[in-house]
């Protein structure tokens, strides 16, 4: 069977693209490397990419330029979890930054293999979780 290599991008869909920008940038210290009005793409570390896409913009068929290819229709709902790897030492200056920006943590986990996780919500209530190594047999 052919090995996968990993994850490579992971998307959030968002209602309000400028507000769901201020809130990766500011608070999650994220840099976008590609964007136009319907997405924004961000370098989220260890070669993965974070993809933010406005709900209802990527329902069509996207043809680029220079005979390069097509993108298929996709799109999501709801409240989807996503979680950062962290280093435990960071763990601290995380929960300072969150209130610095009066993001509540909603919960937080101590791991069996010795992991830590912090719970907490973007703009869009998508439930984001910020992890230290000891979380997977994997991280």
């Amino acid at each position: 069977m052919p090995r996968l290599d990993g994850v490579l991008e992971t998307a959030l869909y968002v209602a309000d693209m400028a507000r769901a920008r201020a809130f990766f940038e500011e608070v999650m210290g994220l840099a976008p490397f590609n964007a136009d009005h319907r997405f924004t793409a961000y370098d989220a570390g260890a070669s993965t990419v974070l993809l933010l896409f406005r709900h209802g913009e990527t329902q069509e068929t996207v043809v680029l330029p220079d005979d390069m290819g097509t993108i298929p229709p996709h799109d999501g709902a709801g409240r989807v979890h996503l979680a950062f790897a962290i280093a435990a030492e960071s763990l601290a200056d995380w929960e300072a930054q969150l209130a610095h920006h009066e993001i509540p943590i909603e919960g937080r986990t101590h791991w069996p293999r010795g992991g830590e996780s912090l719970y907490f919500r973007d703009p869009d209530d998508h439930l984001l979780e910020l992890a230290t190594p000891g979380v997977w047999p994997t991280y």
